[in-house]
């Protein structure tokens, strides 16, 4: 492994950091044969490389690193990712950032709206804790109840320190889900957060979700394109207004080379990169954008076979179906396997060309998620491997801190 720090990962060390049940813990050290089934693996090595690459695209680029750390819900990884050089991570959620807290990190942009009032209290108490910590919260508005609400919640703190909150102003590029229209809208919501004691307006939330799994590199240059532009006419109208667009921030993993390229973007959100899923792998790839790997897996077993089919023991309880079901990762001079519908335990496989053999019962199977976020979501713990899928061996076991933090 490669990963842009010294010294490398020490595995043994995030294993002591897990406290992982006494049966998981006890795998490590033994060949991957040994992990039950079914179960979520990092391949260690093919994480760390994606990592290295992106980290050195944005070096490159002069461009800040912020992965969504929604996607691993692991403060282990997230701390990993910063080690490596990323300035910090994205949320969705105020208990993703609690829990992500809690484990040590202490710069976290909450990249979505927040207006409850109970939430905002525990917002705002949490940037109290980061900023003694030495760290820094920010989160994104839409909205001028939202700004007001946020700076009702900070006048309600008590104790020192007293935070400032990095605030930043979500436009809609595109995705048509939050966010205001690009343009004067944007312009009176920056207003209003420069105006609040507490907050600072930091810059523009800009992330086109639905650009990133269009297949074409074309259609994705042109969905940015309009994007960019959105963006450049919302910065030049706030700077005229009188305020500074410190930042902008936004991409994913299908996009993230075009908004580096487009000198207006500061900062990439993009987080799927670790793990790479089976359908950010559908997508044509951009030359412009580092090769990446498929990291994260679910080693399944084959616990029937019939005539014409087998079957494996992953259904829809590990793994998530909302991008498709899974892939079924070739390995060897094997028979390629497709995967199909077997409900909430069970998953249909069937061979690619008719006549080729059937796995054997007891065969392992090694499933390609379709959507990683989702299914980090399932599992309560990531077993991280290095050496390969067939012969490695279980290095540490990772928590999926976050999973279920959804308020």
């Amino acid at each position: 492994m490669t990963l842009s720090m010294n010294p490398p990962p020490d595995w043994a060390a995030l294993q002591a950091e897990a406290d992982a049940p006494r049966h998981l813990a006890s795998l490590v050290g033994l060949p991957v044969s040994a992990v039950d089934t079914p179960a979520l693996v990092i391949d260690l090595d093919a994480m760390s490389r994606n990592l290295q690459r992106m980290v050195e695209f944005t070096r490159k680029h002069d461009v800040r690193l912020r992965p969504h750390a929604k996607m691993h819900k692991s403060a282990v990884l997230a701390r990993l990712q910063m080690r490596a050089g990323a300035c910090g991570v994205c949320v969705q959620k105020a208990s993703e950032a609690e829990v992500l807290a809690a484990g040590g990190v202490t710069d976290i942009y909450i990249s979505n709206e927040v207006v409850a009032p109970d939430k905002l209290e525990r917002v705002v108490a949490l940037a109290q804790r980061l900023a003694a910590a030495g760290g820094q919260l920010a989160v994104a508005v839409d909205s001028l109840q939202g700004v007001e609400a946020l700076a009702a919640a900070w006048s309600g703190l008590v104790g020192m320190p007293q935070p400032v909150i990095d605030v930043l102003v979500e436009i809609d590029v595109g995705q048509g889900r939050c966010g205001v229209p690009p343009g004067p809208a944007a312009v009176a919501l920056a207003q209003a957060v420069a105006q609040v004691t507490g907050l600072r307006f930091a810059g523009l939330q800009a992330y086109h979700g639905g650009a990133q799994h269009l297949r074409s590199p074309q259609a994705r240059r042109d969905a940015i394109a309009h994007s960019v532009a959105a963006v450049e006419r919302t910065a030049r109208l706030i700077q005229a207004a009188g305020l500074t667009v410190g930042l902008v921030t936004g991409a994913g993993t299908g996009t993230f080379a075009l908004e580096a390229a487009s000198g207006v973007y500061g900062e990439l959100q993009a987080g799927s990169f670790m793990f790479l899923d089976a359908d950010y792998a559908r997508n044509e790839r951009d030359p412009a954008q580092p090769q990446f790997e498929h990291a994260l897996f679910v080693k399944a077993q084959v616990m029937s076979v019939g005539p014409a089919h087998a079957v494996c023991d992953a259904g829809h309880k590990s793994h998530a179906v909302d991008s498709g079901l899974p892939r079924v990762l070739p390995l060897g001079s094997g028979p390629e396997l497709v995967y199909f519908n077997g409900g909430d335990e069970h998953g249909i496989l069937r061979t690619a060309q008719p006549g080729q053999p059937l796995p054997q019962l007891g065969d392992v199977v090694w499933l390609i998620p379709g959507h990683c976020d989702p299914t980090v979501n399932l599992h309560d713990h990531m077993i991280g491997i290095t050496g390969g899928l067939q012969r490695g061996t279980v290095e540490c076991i990772i928590a999926v801190d976050a999973r279920g933090a959804l308020t």
